[in-house]
């Protein structure tokens, strides 16, 4: 057998590749990864406490739901989707939205057949290639909740009040909703003929994204964050002048519940979200401290303005049509969802609190008959319900007290050889340094008290 030969290489030896999440996605781990689990279980209380059933859903759709429901002319259609097409020719989508998947859910399991109205939530992630920015991922996560089969202003003003309070539930400071009406497909079109109308003087001075818009779907040109798009729509037609009967009326109310029910707003008369689903009301949730106490009267709605442009964390609104554009019966809808990776940005510090002190206990052990006695205790702990943290293949004492203290553990419980005869554990206190021994039938009942005494005093 001839030896193998060497591959010939010139110049430097290559490198070998340093692989690296794709751009615009992210890894969520350590503090992140707690707030990220804690956001879901606070959604989930909150979901079932407003009578929310979970609904998972497939990460692939086929790609021309999105196309019919989130529709043409919009960048998620045109720019953003992820389309891969499978050996057999079909052509499929990330979900870069959570609403058109519940709602094929809906139709396909016959939850039209449900008691109604129902309500469905669900958590995860979608994608969308869009520009990376600050709390913005091409990956990102949201946690999105629908309620089908009511068609009274209650429902939005349920909805809103819904949101705002899950979002201060978390610990999302001064949230903030911004909400308008794009009213009904009838008065719609008055609205947009004379949006047309307007931009159509302005045309050259529109970006090529917006003058596209103008041609297939005006009402995007509301959303473009084009500085010179934005500053020529300062004097656009607004929706509130083109409102039938029935739009106003459940405008008007959809403000009187909310004011009844003390949940502040700001009307945003262009605000139209970027997705053409949407019918009658639309808001978003944003984050912001500085507000102008300014108010006025605009077609006998108030109105205050912020000082500036809140954070937008969350959105949501009416979306009566869908359902029966997606090939169901007539259902009106109305939902939300709600950006985790930005409110996990956003709360941080005030959710961060709650981590402060780590995990309740770190198990440290020295010797084999330790490690044996610590294997056994560490399932104890779990099972009644006491975190813990552990390396049983350390031996060093001095090692896993350190280990203890960047962990941030209220206490470490250490077994050495004479623990073990005695059938105790040294209890210490990370913070004082004093330690006790307790026998080991009475350590669950001991530590029970110390730590009940420690959150009283934090």
């Amino acid at each position: 057998m001839e030896p193998l030969k060497k591959s010939a290489r010139t110049g430097k030896e290559k490198q070998q590749k340093i692989f690296q999440a794709p751009k615009g996605m992210h890894d969520i781990l350590g503090q992140d990864a707690l707030l990220f689990d804690d956001l879901r279980s606070v959604a989930g209380a909150f979901a079932d406490s407003y009578g929310y059933q979970y609904i998972e859903l497939p990460v692939l759709e086929d790609r021309e739901l999105f196309v019919r429901s989130v529709g043409v002319g919009t960048d998620i259609v045109d720019k953003e989707m992820y389309v891969v097409r499978t050996q057999g020719g079909d052509a499929l989508a990330l979900r870069p939205e959570f609403t058109a998947g519940i709602v094929r859910a809906y139709i396909q399991n016959g939850m039209q057949n449900l008691p109604q109205p129902v309500k469905a939530w669900t958590f995860g992630p979608a994608f969308r290639h869009d520009n990376p920015q600050a709390g913005r991922y091409r990956q990102f996560w949201q946690a999105d909740f629908e309620f089908f089969g009511a068609d009274h202003p209650i429902a939005d003003a349920e909805v809103i009040q819904f949101a705002v309070k899950l979002s201060e539930g978390f610990g999302i400071p001064d949230v903030c909703v911004y909400i308008n009406t794009i009213g009904c497909a009838e008065c719609r079109g008055q609205y947009r003929k004379a949006l047309k109308a307007y931009y159509r003087s302005k045309s050259r001075k529109l970006c090529s994204d917006c003058k596209r818009r103008l041609k297939t779907n005006p009402l995007r040109l509301l959303d473009c964050k084009n500085e010179t798009c934005v500053m020529i729509r300062k004097n656009a037609p607004e929706t509130l002048e083109y409102l039938c009967k029935d739009c106003s009326d459940h405008f008007r109310k959809v403000l009187g519940f909310l004011d009844d029910a003390k949940i502040g707003y700001f009307l945003d008369p262009y605000l139209v979200r970027g997705l053409d689903y949407y019918n009658r009301t639309v808001f978003e949730l944003k984050s912001g401290n500085q507000r102008r106490q300014e108010s006025a009267e605009t077609d006998g709605f108030e109105q205050n303005a912020p000082a500036r442009e809140p954070l937008s964390f969350g959105g949501g609104g009416r979306y009566d049509y869908l359902m029966k554009l997606l090939g169901g019966q007539d259902t009106p809808a109305v939902g939300f969802a709600l950006g985790v990776d930005r409110m996990v940005d956003l709360a941080r510090e005030e959710r961060a609190k709650a981590f402060k002190t780590g995990p309740n206990v770190y198990l440290v052990q020295i010797g084999d008959a330790a490690r044996m006695q610590a294997l056994r205790l560490i399932e104890e702990l779990r099972t009644h319900g006491i975190a813990a943290r552990f390396d049983l293949s350390r031996d060093s004492l001095k090692a896993q007290l350190r280990n203890a203290d960047r962990e941030q553990s209220a206490y470490a419980l250490i077994i050495g050889q004479k623990e073990v005869l005695d059938n105790a554990v040294i209890l210490r206190d990370m913070q004082t340094g004093i330690q006790e021994s307790v026998l080991m039938h009475k350590l669950l009942e001991t530590l029970a008290a110390r730590l009940k005494q420690k959150h009283k005093t934090r």
